[in-house]
């Protein structure tokens, strides 16, 4: 291993960390992570960043819910159409991409490009999420819920997730607050289980299509699971708002660099 697999698995902790304290947030670190730091061709890291988050998610959502912080009926609601379009993506989509998506004689853009450039474009959404705050939408048991609505939502948070490998949280967590009218704490919960299954049936798309280094792939989970216990624990004892607020702007700062780098 070279310095920088070891910086590499140093910054995975960060991404557990991330998925404990605000249920999102993971895939925006973990595939710039492995892109740039650890030097994984961008098509193979969205695949990766989709079993590490996906494991990662896992884990601090058993922690959610044996803080009875999980909506399971609203993890079906919404992971159903999310995890059946993940998979589509993976599997037949994002496969069918060209190599070189478009040429002409000054400029190429390949897939790889496209794929970071696209990454970016959604770090720059996720990060007006996590900059303005969410308020909590009144809960009302009586109230029926927006099914289609919420499948469509689901549609589009696969689609998002599975060409880029992003859990998609920065979008189910506002979903599940204001289309789903779920508490903010229990909508934490509840997410990482809707990001755990869209995230590893996603990677199961990839499977045949890429050549894994599973070695490599396990290590960087293992650290971000050690991340998430600790983000976990964090979360009870201080407010994960501000710090969100704070992520937000370094989110937007590191997708604006991504376009500038692929671009120029």
């Amino acid at each position: 291993m070279d310095v920088y697999q070891y910086i590499g698995f140093a910054l995975a902790v960060v991404v557990g960390i991330t998925l404990g304290l605000i249920g999102s947030g993971g895939s925006i670190l973990s595939v710039p992570i492995l892109v740039y730091i650890i030097g994984i061709e961008p098509t193979l890291a969205t695949a990766y960043s989709l079993f590490v988050v996906g494991t990662t998610a896992l884990f601090g959502g058993i922690q959610k819910a044996k803080q009875q912080l999980v909506d399971f009926k609203k993890v079906l609601l919404f992971g159903v159409p999310t995890v059946i379009t993940v998979f589509i993506t993976r599997k037949i989509i994002v496969p069918a991409i060209p190599e070189i998506v478009w040429s002409n004689s000054s400029f190429t853009l390949h897939k790889s490009a496209l794929t970071m450039l696209v990454f970016a474009i959604v770090m720059i959404m996720a990060s007006y999420r996590m900059i303005k705050p969410l308020k909590e939408a009144i809960v009302n048991d009586d109230e029926k819920l927006n099914l289609v609505a919420i499948g469509f939502q689901g549609v589009l948070i696969g689609l998002v997730a599975g060409f880029v490998g992003a859990g998609g949280g920065f979008l189910i967590i506002p979903a599940l607050l204001f289309l789903a009218k779920t508490p903010m704490k229990m909508a934490v919960g509840t997410s990482l289980f809707i990001v755990s299954a869209q995230s590893l049936i996603g990677f199961l798309g990839d499977l045949g299509h890429q050549t894994i280094d599973w070695h490599l792939l396990l290590i960087f989970t293992s650290c971000s699971i050690i991340g998430v216990f600790i983000g976990n624990y964090l979360s009870k004892i201080i407010s994960g708002d501000r710090l969100k607020t704070l992520f937000g702007w370094f989110v937007l700062l590191m997708g604006i660099y991504i376009i500038s780098k692929e671009l120029l």
